[in-house]
Protein backbone atom coordinates (compact mmCIF):
# COMPACT_ATOMS: atom_id res chain seq x y z
CA UNK A 1 0.00 0.00 0.00
CA UNK A 2 2.84 2.41 0.91
CA UNK A 3 4.51 1.73 -2.44
CA UNK A 4 1.26 2.50 -4.34
CA UNK A 5 0.90 5.87 -2.52
CA UNK A 6 4.53 6.71 -3.24
CA UNK A 7 4.06 5.92 -6.94
CA UNK A 8 0.90 8.06 -7.08
CA UNK A 9 2.70 10.99 -5.39
CA UNK A 10 5.61 10.73 -7.85
CA UNK A 11 3.21 10.62 -10.81
CA UNK A 12 1.28 13.67 -9.57
CA UNK A 13 4.53 15.58 -8.98
CA UNK A 14 5.78 14.71 -12.47
CA UNK A 15 2.51 15.84 -14.11
CA UNK A 16 2.60 19.12 -12.14
CA UNK A 17 6.21 19.75 -13.18
CA UNK A 18 5.38 19.09 -16.83
CA UNK A 19 2.35 21.39 -16.71
CA UNK A 20 4.41 24.17 -15.12
CA UNK A 21 7.14 23.70 -17.73
CA UNK A 22 4.57 23.85 -20.53
CA UNK A 23 3.24 27.17 -19.24
CA UNK A 24 6.74 28.61 -19.06
CA UNK A 25 7.49 27.35 -22.58
CA UNK A 26 4.38 29.10 -23.89
CA UNK A 27 5.38 32.32 -22.16
CA UNK A 28 2.22 32.34 -20.07
CA UNK A 29 2.52 34.64 -17.09
CA UNK A 30 -0.30 34.83 -14.58
CA UNK A 31 0.16 37.05 -11.54
CA UNK A 32 -0.63 35.18 -8.37
CA UNK A 33 -3.18 36.80 -6.10
CA UNK A 34 -2.10 36.74 -2.48
CA UNK A 35 -4.29 36.87 0.60
CA UNK A 36 -3.82 40.06 2.60
CA UNK A 37 -5.44 39.20 5.90
CA UNK A 38 -8.66 40.14 7.63
CA UNK A 39 -10.89 42.99 6.49
CA UNK A 40 -10.07 46.40 7.92
CA UNK A 41 -7.63 49.06 6.82
CA UNK A 42 -4.45 47.50 5.51
CA UNK A 43 -1.43 49.33 4.08
CA UNK A 44 -3.44 52.56 3.77
CA UNK A 45 -6.35 50.90 1.95
CA UNK A 46 -9.62 51.12 3.93
CA UNK A 47 -11.97 48.17 4.19
CA UNK A 48 -14.36 48.12 1.23
CA UNK A 49 -11.89 49.81 -1.16
CA UNK A 50 -9.70 48.73 -4.05
CA UNK A 51 -6.32 50.46 -4.04
CA UNK A 52 -3.60 50.82 -6.65
CA UNK A 53 -0.03 51.38 -5.44
CA UNK A 54 2.67 53.13 -7.51
CA UNK A 55 4.93 50.07 -7.73
CA UNK A 56 5.10 46.36 -6.91
CA UNK A 57 5.01 47.04 -3.18
CA UNK A 58 2.95 48.76 -0.51
CA UNK A 59 4.67 52.17 -0.87
CA UNK A 60 4.64 52.71 2.89
CA UNK A 61 0.83 52.46 2.94
CA UNK A 62 0.28 55.27 0.39
CA UNK A 63 -1.76 54.09 -2.61
CA UNK A 64 -1.95 56.21 -5.77
CA UNK A 65 -5.67 55.48 -6.24
CA UNK A 66 -8.47 54.41 -3.86
CA UNK A 67 -11.88 53.37 -5.21
CA UNK A 68 -15.00 52.54 -3.23
CA UNK A 69 -17.92 52.46 -5.68
CA UNK A 70 -18.84 49.70 -8.11
CA UNK A 71 -18.32 50.47 -11.78
CA UNK A 72 -15.46 51.65 -13.96
CA UNK A 73 -12.69 53.94 -12.78
CA UNK A 74 -10.34 55.43 -15.37
CA UNK A 75 -6.63 55.66 -14.64
CA UNK A 76 -4.04 57.74 -16.46
CA UNK A 77 -0.28 57.71 -16.88
CA UNK A 78 0.19 54.37 -15.14
CA UNK A 79 3.05 52.38 -16.61
CA UNK A 80 5.08 49.42 -15.38
CA UNK A 81 4.36 47.04 -12.54
CA UNK A 82 1.93 48.22 -9.85
CA UNK A 83 0.19 46.50 -6.93
CA UNK A 84 -3.61 46.20 -6.95
CA UNK A 85 -5.20 45.38 -3.59
CA UNK A 86 -8.85 44.37 -3.47
CA UNK A 87 -9.84 45.16 0.12
CA UNK A 88 -13.55 44.88 -0.66
CA UNK A 89 -15.76 42.49 1.28
CA UNK A 90 -18.62 40.12 0.51
CA UNK A 91 -17.12 38.52 -2.59
CA UNK A 92 -16.73 41.77 -4.57
CA UNK A 93 -14.23 41.61 -7.44
CA UNK A 94 -11.84 43.94 -9.23
CA UNK A 95 -10.81 43.71 -12.90
CA UNK A 96 -8.13 45.48 -14.96
CA UNK A 97 -9.39 46.81 -18.28
CA UNK A 98 -7.48 47.79 -21.42
CA UNK A 99 -10.09 50.33 -22.52
CA UNK A 100 -11.34 53.39 -20.72
CA UNK A 101 -14.69 53.30 -18.90
CA UNK A 102 -14.30 49.61 -18.02
CA UNK A 103 -14.13 48.08 -21.50
CA UNK A 104 -11.87 45.17 -22.43
CA UNK A 105 -11.71 43.84 -18.86
CA UNK A 106 -9.46 40.90 -18.10
CA UNK A 107 -9.19 38.47 -15.24
CA UNK A 108 -10.89 38.62 -11.87
CA UNK A 109 -9.25 39.52 -8.59
CA UNK A 110 -11.14 38.32 -5.55
CA UNK A 111 -11.81 40.32 -2.39
CA UNK A 112 -9.05 40.22 0.21
CA UNK A 113 -6.23 39.64 -2.28
CA UNK A 114 -3.48 41.64 -3.93
CA UNK A 115 -1.41 41.06 -7.07
CA UNK A 116 1.25 42.90 -9.07
CA UNK A 117 0.42 43.68 -12.71
CA UNK A 118 2.11 45.55 -15.56
CA UNK A 119 -0.28 48.50 -15.94
CA UNK A 120 1.15 49.71 -19.26
CA UNK A 121 -1.79 48.28 -21.28
CA UNK A 122 -4.53 49.18 -18.76
CA UNK A 123 -6.69 52.30 -18.83
CA UNK A 124 -9.33 51.52 -16.21
CA UNK A 125 -10.26 49.31 -13.29
CA UNK A 126 -13.78 47.90 -12.80
CA UNK A 127 -15.26 47.02 -9.40
CA UNK A 128 -18.25 44.68 -9.25
CA UNK A 129 -20.34 42.78 -6.73
CA UNK A 130 -19.16 39.46 -8.28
Amino acid sequence: MHQVRSTIRKTVAAVAALAGGALLTLGVSVPAAHAAGAAGEYQGCPSGYVCLYPNAGWNGGHPTYKWYTYGAHNISNQFGVKRLFNNQTGGAIARNCTGSHGTGCQGVQRAGTYADYDYTPYNSVRLAAH
